[in-house]
């Protein structure tokens, strides 16, 4: 069973950040507007793979991307 556990790590540790999603906390702005709670994908190096890029999907929405990322 550990074995089991401890190869599940590494998978998941060795899986690049590849459109991951992170959960983003509400908050209010310096000038009042509030921003509500919400998911996006995880911060690296590239716009490939945003769920707003063309070709890919928002896995919470469904909406496809629409915006060039070259």
């Amino acid at each position: 069973m550990r074995w089991i556990v401890a190869v599940l790590v590494v998978m998941v540790l060795a899986t690049p950040a590849f459109a991951r999603p992170v959960s983003v906390r509400g908050s209010t702005t310096k000038t009042g507007t509030y921003r509500a709670p919400h998911v996006r994908t995880s911060p690296n190096q590239t716009k490939a793979d945003n769920w707003s890029a063309k070709g890919n999907v928002n896995p919470m929405t469904g909406k496809k991307g629409t915006k060039s990322w070259y």
